[in-house]
């Protein structure tokens, strides 16, 4: 069994900045592909960003050049960097852990809201 917790949400102002975290327990952290997904309200929960087990990331066109996914393994921790965050940014965002065998597990999610 894995547990996610994530934290570091807040209230931020446009242009702000924030950092997300994602704790791992309960597993081999380095066995796992990571990724943080966020969900607006009245909309489906989106990829945000994603990092491999070997460090690939990829990123949602929406944040790309802003926001910025990371893992430290020692630490059992992926973190997510925002920068220049926007209204639209404003979402609950969850962390996944995945492999290619069993089902994804997600944490309890941590909101964001950027607003003035």
């Amino acid at each position: 069994q894995v547990q996610l917790v994530e934290s570091g949400g807040g209230l931020v102002q446009p242009g702000g900045s924030l950092r997300l975290s994602c704790a791992a327990s309960g597993t081999i952290f380095t066995i796992y592909d990571m990724g943080w997904y966020r969900q607006a309200p009245g909309k489906q929960r989106e990829l945000v960003a994603e990092i491999s087990r070997g460090g690939m990331t990829n990123y949602a066109d929406s944040v790309k050049g802003r926001f910025t996914i990371s893992r430290d393994n020692a630490k059992r921790t992926v973190y997510l960097k925002m920068n220049t965050l926007k209204p639209e940014d404003t979402a609950v965002y969850y962390c996944k852990a995945a492999r290619l065998i069993g089902s994804p597990y997600w944490g309890q999610g941590t909101q964001v809201t950027v607003s003035s």
